[in-house]
């Protein structure tokens, strides 16, 4: 099944999918997270531990514009990395910023599971994010393109530039909450 998708999907378009797919998960983020969090605050505040709750209160308060201002900086990223594979064949950030996409997946089922409700982005998350994500894996490793060192070292490059950024997106938060 895969070998027949791999002749109809060509390779700067599985390159190219990753934008156009991480904006429609994201569209379905920016579309509901704003009333969602105002329906579920306390819900989801109060079903988390205490240092969970503290580095995301400000986020449960994050409106639709704030948020898909921080969804535009992500896209910016991506769009770069998709670029730099696809013109360059430098895969390295590609593959940490696919590895995220993949991983961030599971976050959202994770939440929906554990709060026993609806969450923004999970039904993208099981019917886009997940299904493309591990077919890019496959075309990347089948191709020969990239091996499981390369995507190591995405994942690598996502642990130590991950935290720092997260940091900055959850501070930028913060700081829209108190003014």
């Amino acid at each position: 099944m895969l070998h027949g998708l791999d002749s109809v999907v060509e390779w700067p378009s599985l390159l190219w999918l990753f934008p156009v797919l991480f904006m429609f998960h994201d569209f379905e983020e920016i579309l509901t997270v704003e009333d969602w969090a105002g329906r579920n605050r306390e819900k989801v505040l109060g079903a988390l531990p205490p240092f969970a709750r503290k580095a995301l209160h400000a986020s449960m308060f994050c409106g639709t514009r704030r948020f898909a201002l921080d969804v535009l900086y992500v896209y910016g990223f991506i769009v770069v990395f998709t670029g730099m594979a696809a013109f360059f064949s430098f895969y390295l950030p590609f593959l940490a910023a696919l590895s995220l996409f993949f991983l961030h997946a599971f976050t959202h089922i994770f939440q929906a599971l554990y709060l026993k409700m609806y969450t923004p982005g999970v039904w993208t998350s099981i019917l886009i994010v997940l299904p493309y994500s591990l077919y890019a894996f496959y075309r990347l490793i089948s191709s020969g393109t990239a091996d499981w060192g390369d995507i190591g070292g995405g994942v690598l490059l996502l642990l130590l530039a991950g935290p720092p950024l997260l940091v900055l997106l959850l501070k930028g938060r913060a700081k829209a909450y108190f003014q």
